[in-house]
């Protein structure tokens, strides 16, 4: 009876371990896909002009990036919408997951449409970015950023990008704008950059909570 006691607890426990182990081979294998050859974008006619969206006014967030993101483009759009706005119609922060925070811009922007597009290998990455700035609207990105000494999961706005000069711009909502190289941004958006994950942040990329080589199209 005690072994049949042990076997219904180890049996349920190694079903888990199987299954984590398994969910994290197959982000090892979606972030293979994702590291891509990237060089050819700085010889390609297509990106030799330099794009970049005014008018996008830095903030500090307050209440969460997300939240903070989206007050950002509402001001750019001439609209009223802020952080204090936004936790106070819910009680809560809703924009953790890509997908919630698809689904907020969509609902706060209706003169948008919000797409998510979710582990887009490097070129391609670089040309959604592009091509959104081209039309002249900012672009939210999700990627790895510190906060003081530690990294975490962070939403910015896409502002700028001079391919040539190798330089991109972001308006990022812990109070600055940032500018970074072309490979830099490609070593946050994986998660790349991201030191010593720890095992729990890697499981929530893993079971896809967290995506990684994540934007946001906005289009008229």
């Amino acid at each position: 009876m005690k072994r049949k006691k042990w076997l219904f607890m180890i049996i349920p426990v190694a079903a888990v371990v199987v299954i984590a182990i398994g969910a994290l081979i197959k982000l090892h294998i979606q972030t293979q896909m994702i590291l891509t050859d990237y060089y050819s974008v700085f010889t390609n006619d297509k990106y030799k002009t330099p794009v970049y969206v005014d008018g996008v006014e830095v903030i500090t967030q307050d209440v969460s990036c997300g939240y903070a993101c989206i007050q950002m483009f509402s001001a750019w759009n001439g609209g009223s919408v802020t952080e204090q706005s936004l936790y106070d119609t819910y009680g809560k922060v809703i924009t953790s997951t890509g997908k919630k925070f698809c689904s907020e811009m969509n609902k706060q922007f209706p003169e948008y449409k919000t797409t998510m597009h979710k582990y887009g290998p490097n070129a391609e990455l670089i040309d959604l970015m592009y091509d959104n700035l081209a039309t002249g609207i900012p672009m939210p990105f999700e990627w790895a950023a510190k906060y003081g000494d530690d990294w975490t999961l962070h939403y910015s706005l896409l502002v700028g990008m001079d391919i040539p000069n190798n330089k991109i711009t972001i308006a990022n909502p812990y109070g600055y704008i940032e500018e970074i190289t072309v490979e830099e941004l490609l070593s946050r958006t994986s998660f790349e950059a991201y030191e010593n994950m720890p095992l729990f942040f890697k499981m929530a990329f893993a079971v896809g909570i967290f995506e990684k080589n994540t934007v946001f199209t906005v289009s008229r």
